[in-house]
Parts: structure tokens; sequence; C-alpha cells
């Protein structure tokens, strides 16, 4: 049995993860801190948990909970876990974090698109990008695990398995996504009155995913890619669905496509290949740790189109979270963690 902590547990990913902690059967949580609640009750901000959680929250204190936990948490803004995960914390603790500030490997990149200091060149070295479809070695041995986010994991677990299959200067992402994935804190773009009936295009041309899904994809590719990235705002409470498209390479066959898929995810626990792009839809993984993946190649265009989707709060923060502690800690993978629902 380890011991968990969750800094910024009052949020919707924080939360998540509470919850999913909860139902886990070698995790106890012995640390959860929330700056907004402190002294009240976890059950008592999220009253569906009332007998399941009833700790009483605490102040977010990094060094507090490393001291207490073997893994801690962190679901908190951008730019504070860059100042805050030390060397020391290290010693004593695995840090998952569920921000921003450990996934490029960059530091000048992660300032130039965020606007905040970066981690340190050694701290960035050490981070592995929590992506365990792609990278779940590494993460056995990781002490600092940058939990990717919704849209990045959608994208790049779509493309992946095709970039050597494609022409990586031509792919183009429009993703959709749930409003939780603004977060609970009150903004008035994220009202109901705001959202409802109502969709719209943000961050266009120079939204934050973006290098993070050009720099997995460029590993996998082995060569610089640059994407054309365009999220929008849909009115439903969770899920991603995002369609990719590229120019597939001359002479590609729909068996290479098939045969490139099945090899990079036949075995894996949470990808769900579908028979065709159409037949995608975000409802299906609504509360499930379940990518779902379906592709056409458009005769016409020559172009390759790729539906990929995802529970922004599971997949796409908390239940990758967890799916990350699973792997690092030697657990069964799927521990917790829903594959379906209906």
């Amino acid at each position: 049995m380890i011991q968990a902590g969750v800094i910024g547990a009052t949020g919707y990913a924080g939360a998540k993860v509470v919850s999913l902690l909860c139902a886990h059967h070698q995790a106890h949580i012995a640390y959860l801190g929330s700056h907004s609640y402190v002294g009240q009750t976890f059950s008592s901000v999220y009253p569906a948990m009332l007998g399941v959680c009833d700790q009483v929250l605490q102040e977010d204190d990094l060094v507090k909970a490393a001291s207490q936990c073997d893994v801690v948490f962190l679901a908190l803004p951008a730019g504070i876990a860059a100042a805050e995960v030390t060397q020391e914390i290290l010693a004593n603790t695995v840090i998952i974090d569920l921000g921003a500030d450990f996934r490029l490997h960059d530091g000048a990149v992660y300032q130039a698109w965020y606007k905040k200091p970066a981690p340190t060149s050694e701290m960035l070295a050490q981070a592995v990008y929590g992506l365990p479809e792609l990278h779940r070695d590494a993460i056995k041995r990781a002490q600092v695990i940058a939990n990717p986010g919704c849209y990045t994991t959608t994208s790049i677990l779509s493309l992946a398995p095709v970039m050597h299959l494609v022409k990586p200067q031509s792919i183009i992402i429009d993703a959709l996504s749930g409003v939780s994935g603004a977060g609970r804190g009150e903004k008035v773009a994220s009202l109901f009155c705001e959202c409802d009936e109502s969709a719209k295009a943000y961050g266009v041309a120079n939204h934050r995913h973006t290098p993070e899904i050009e720099q997995e994809l460029s590993l996998v590719a082995g060569s610089p890619v640059m994407v054309q990235f365009t999220p929008h705002l849909v009115p439903m409470k969770n899920g991603i669905l995002a369609t990719c498209t590229a120019e597939l390479l001359p002479g590609v066959t729909e068996n290479e496509i098939a045969s490139a898929y099945q090899k990079r995810y036949g075995d894996e626990p949470f990808i769900r290949l579908y028979p065709s792009a159409s037949a995608v839809e975000s409802r299906f993984f609504t509360d499930t740790n379940t990518v779902g993946i379906g592709w056409t190649v458009d005769s016409r265009t020559g172009r390759l189109v790729i539906v990929g989707s995802l529970d922004n709060l599971y997949k796409g923060a908390a239940g990758q979270a967890v799916e990350n502690m699973n792997i690092r800690f030697g657990f069964d993978e799927t521990e917790a963690l829903a594959k379906f629902s209906l």
C-alpha cells in the first residue's frame, strides 16, 4: 500500500484523481490540499463523496505532502509546479504533474508559449512525458511524470501510428472540448448561458498545446513536425473529439494504415480501434480511461481522416495520472480505471 497526496484536490481534475484513488486497492490517500477550502472536508465540497472521502482538506503544501507520501499529484495552474518542485522534493516522493510545466523539453519553448518561468534544465531533463502508449518504459523509472493534457493525448495517439505514412507538414487538427476543460474556476465564458446552444473556436493559431503535440509527433516521426491545431468549445460537460487529417504519402494502402494501428495499439488496454472515422462519438468514452480512434481514407483528396475521442477529465487528465502511478509503482495498469461505460 502506497501513500498518495493530491495538491489542488478540489478542482475538476484533482477531484477526479481523489475519486479514483478512493477506488484503488493499493493506494491510500494521506494528504489532500486545497487553497480555497482549507479546514473543510472533501465531501462537503463534493457531496457525492460523503462517506467515501470525508478527509479534511489542508493548505497546499508540497513540502509537507512530499514528507508523507510516496506519490503526489499536482493539479495546479501553469507556473506553480515549476517553482515548487525541487530535488529535495523528488528525494522524498514521485511527482505526477497534471499541469503543463514539465511537458515541454525545451524551457525556452515553454516560456514563449506560457509566458512564465520554465523549470530548470536539470529538472526538465528528469521529467518523463507521461503518455503510456509511447513512453511506458521511461515512466517506470521516473521521479517526475508530466501528465499530458486532453487535447494532446487525443491528437498524439490518433496520429502516432501513421506518422511514417503521411506528409508530416500536412497535418491539420480540429478538436472539440467540453466545458469542464476550462476548469472549475468562475469564468464568464464557462457559464451555462454563455456556452449552451453555441460553439466557438479559441486559441486560434496560438493554443498552448500546439508545441506539445509537435514535440511528441516529431519524436515519433524522427524529424520536425508542424501542425495546424484549432480547439473549439462545445456545449457538453466532458469529452474531447479531435478530427485529424493529413496527406498520405504516394502509394500508401488502407491495409498499411490498418496494420500500423494494430501494430501500435493491438495490445493497449485503453485504446479501442473503430472501423471508420464516423464511428467514433465522444459519449462512448465518458467516465472511462479509453481512447477511441477510427480512420477513413478520402480517396478524392488523398488525405487520411482520423477521429479520436476521450473523456477530458479521465484519460485526458486524472485517469491517465492514476495510470501513470500504476505503471511507476508496478501495479496493474488498469487498477481503478474503467475501460467502458454505458
